[in-house]
């Protein structure tokens, strides 16, 4: 009877059960996104994770988060997803297999009998799902696991990509000139170039729209289709900036095509005024020296370096993205409508330069030029034309990340490509899935004590257990000898 129950109850517990996440961050209790994801899968994945053995106790750690989160994953796929670690380190063939899947190495510090040493490790997985297979170049320590996973079974997941329209008819750049651009969203999206016609309406495929760097005068046709795409729920990314520069005449002007007034109906002014920023880029200027020209590399604050991020899904992980003449942006729409969210500021030493002006490359700049801090220069509208889920991501720069072709050809940094991507991702997710950027794994650590408390938890801990067995074994002496003297009683009855 005690087998037949406990095959009967494993049999039950194996169709309903529950697990308990006693971390203070529920790092292992999956999100309603990635529940939904599991629940949808039409075919098995298999999760190989490349992690070498022997890794110090912080890395390890990382290791047995993710085995742990892997184990969830199974577990609320109803066995969907499969996993097995290897470590690349046993042999040649498994390393140059997990190289070739796209795991990194990545070179650690650790201690050995008091000496630093370098040492190699692998701390990557690959995902495969049929014939379709997605990379997690590398794991990172107290990183968002459960985005990187999530986002991967949903890439191999989809069956048709959505449709992302880079827009052009107004001067914009092409593809062309948005090479790292394109290399990241196609990934995940159908991107490709859309022609913005006068009066004719935005293809209901089209969900999300980039507007990179205009030039040219918007038609009032042009502005209505982009106001019809709004109204129905359409998503935008706008990099824009409100002046113009001509760095070779050395002149900055106001930018005058039709898309600032449009921004402001919308309830967000960019403003026709460069943002300045002691935080800045260098740029070469010739200067002479003892009667000879040399280059000499100068501070110049319209290129300002941007380091403020807020904390958000569009701007998790980024800490650098170098921007050419900023326009600063406000938001003067009604807040009971619209939810307006600041994504990134200048630093606390920057100001503000209306034009038109004239560029001065050996201006000296003093302490005086900066006296305003935390200029708003790229924020996220929601609830645009009415439509709760109609978006609009703006940037205050047109050329963050713009590649440009021939000879002005240049490689832009990637926290420059990964705003735009970020934005492209938030912006067309209905999922929630970026949302779970932000959900990473928090080290707690031990409460701060004195040294009387660490002294007395010490001895404590030492003299317990030894307190302990005393007095059990005081009043076990009792009991027997409570016991032997009633069996010495006249009365005592051995049979009761």
């Amino acid at each position: 009877m005690i087998t037949a129950i406990v095959i009967v109850v494993n049999i039950i517990s194996y169709s309903w059960f529950f697990r308990l996440d006693l971390t203070k961050d529920k790092r292992y209790t999956l999100s309603a996104t990635t529940l939904s994801l599991l629940k949808d899968l039409k075919q098995p994945v298999t999760v190989t994770a490349y992690i070498s053995d022997n890794l110090p106790p912080q890395i390890a750690e990382t290791r047995d988060d993710f085995k742990n989160l892997l184990t969830e994953y199974a577990a609320r796929s109803g066995n969907k997803i499969v996993f097995n670690f290897i470590n690349p380190g046993k042999n040649d063939t498994i390393e140059q297999q997990a190289l070739k899947s796209g795991v990194q190495t990545v070179m650690i510090n650790v201690r050995e009998k008091d000496e630093m040493k370098k040492q190699k490790v692998y701390m990557g997985a690959v995902l495969k799902m049929g014939d379709k297979s997605e990379v997690i170049p590398f794991i990172s320590p107290g990183g968002a696991m459960e985005y990187d996973i999530s986002t991967c079974i949903r890439k191999m997941a989809i069956d048709k990509k959505p449709q992302v329209g880079l827009l052009i008819g107004n001067g914009e750049p092409g593809l062309e000139a948005m090479r790292q651009v394109y290399s990241s969203l196609s990934v995940s999206y159908n991107f490709h170039e859309l022609t913005l016609a006068d009066s004719l309406p935005i293809p209901n495929d089209y969900k999300t729209l980039v507007l990179v760097a205009p030039v040219d005068t918007f038609k009032k046709g042009q502005l209505k289709a982009l106001d019809d795409f709004l109204a129905r729920g359409g998503r935008l990314f706008i990099a824009y900036s409100a002046v113009n520069s001509d760095f070779k005449n050395r002149t900055g002007s106001v930018s005058n095509i039709g898309l600032t007034p449009w921004l402001a109906s919308k309830g967000v002014v960019v403003e026709p005024k460069y943002v300045i920023d002691e935080n800045c880029m260098n740029v070469k200027v010739q200067q002479n020296l003892n009667g000879a020209p040399m280059d000499m590399e100068v501070p110049f604050p319209f290129f300002i370096k941007i380091t403020n991020f807020a904390d958000n899904p569009i701007t998790k992980g980024l800490g650098l993205v170098y921007a050419l003449t900023v326009s600063p942006i406000k938001f003067i729409g009604d807040s009971n409508k619209m939810k307006y969210t600041v994504l990134a500021t200048s630093s606390n030493r920057s100001g503000l330069l209306g034009a038109p002006l004239m560029f001065d490359f050996q201006r000296h700049w003093t302490q005086e030029d900066f006296q305003m801090s935390n200029l708003t220069v790229a924020a996220a509208l929601k609830g645009v034309n009415g439509n709760a889920d109609s978006r609009i991501v703006l940037v205050g720069c047109g050329r963050f990340a713009v590649n440009g072709t021939g000879q002005d050809l240049q490689r832009q940094e990637q926290d420059n490509i990964d705003l735009l991507a970020n934005s492209v991702d938030w912006l067309s997710d209905d999922t929630g899935l970026i949302e779970l950027r932000g959900k990473v794994i928090t080290k707690y650590p031990l409460k701060d004590i004195t040294d009387a408390m660490r002294n007395f938890l010490k001895y404590f801990n030492f003299l317990l257990p030894i307190l302990l067995v005393v007095i059990y074994g005081f009043i076990r002496m009792r009991m027997k000898r409570s016991l032997r003297i009633k069996r010495m009683e006249e009365t005592y009855d051995s049979q009761a």
